[in-house]
């Protein structure tokens, strides 16, 4: 007997379901949701955009009419050319390996180079005074690496030419070594090194210099520690 109610229990619960199914399905159809849904589903995956084309940026060039001042305006217009400035320079001399090695030079010691200028001193006062003279007294800077001679700024300006110059050098035997003289550093640069070399000049040797032109010395050469020389070169 209470399987029996059980059962009908049952069925009549399948029934009513049913039924509610049934009246469910044609209230949304009423509704018109199946479609709805239908559509939600199908725009739920937006198409990718498609890009967006620009168009190229145009720049409108305009003509500027440069101000000018009122001084300058009816003045032409200047024109600027590349000037080509004239340089002093002497031709280059090779010279052989007759010369003294200078790898293991010997620096002059002080009183070596004291007597040697005491020598060119001397010599200084022979010569009189026709024309201007000067002592210089030769250090490593001058007869190796950089070979450049600074002479003494108060000769140079009072008896030196103003501007660069062909300074010539001439020795005992009548024999010319052009070198380059910067006024504005007062020193021979360019053929020095010619003259120091073909000359086996070495620290601490005492050289006269005897203005006999314009843009000549004559020079005279006094060895370190050999009181011997002293002969015009």
């Amino acid at each position: 007997m209470g399987k029996m109610v059980m059962a009908k229990s049952k069925l009549s619960y399948e029934e009513s379901r049913r039924q509610r199914l049934e009246e469910n399905k044609k209230r949304m159809e009423a509704l018109n949701l199946p479609q709805l849904a239908q559509s939600l589903k199908t725009t739920s995956s937006p198409k990718p955009s498609p890009m967006k084309r620009t168009k190229p940026r145009t720049v409108e060039k305009q003509m500027v009419v440069v101000r000018r001042s009122s001084r300058v305006a009816n003045l032409p217009i200047p024109v600027y050319k590349e000037v080509v400035v004239d340089r002093v320079m002497i031709p280059r001399k090779s010279y052989s390996s007759r010369h003294r090695d200078l790898s293991n030079r010997v620096y002059a010691s002080d009183e070596a180079r004291a007597e040697a200028m005491e020598r060119a001193e001397d010599l200084e006062s022979g010569l009189g005074s026709d024309h201007p003279i000067f002592v210089k007294t030769m250090l490593p800077s001058h007869v190796s690496g950089g070979f450049w001679l600074g002479l003494q700024v108060r000769f140079c300006k009072e008896h030196l030419p103003k501007g660069d110059e062909v300074m010539t050098l001439i020795d005992e035997d009548g024999n010319e070594y052009p070198t380059i003289y910067l006024a504005r550093k007062t020193g021979l640069s360019g053929g020095w090194k010619g003259f120091a070399v073909a000359h086996d000049l070495v620290d601490g040797d005492a050289l006269v210099f005897q203005l006999i032109r314009r843009t000549a010395f004559k020079v005279y050469i006094l060895r370190v520690g050999r009181p011997e020389d002293g002969n015009m070169l």
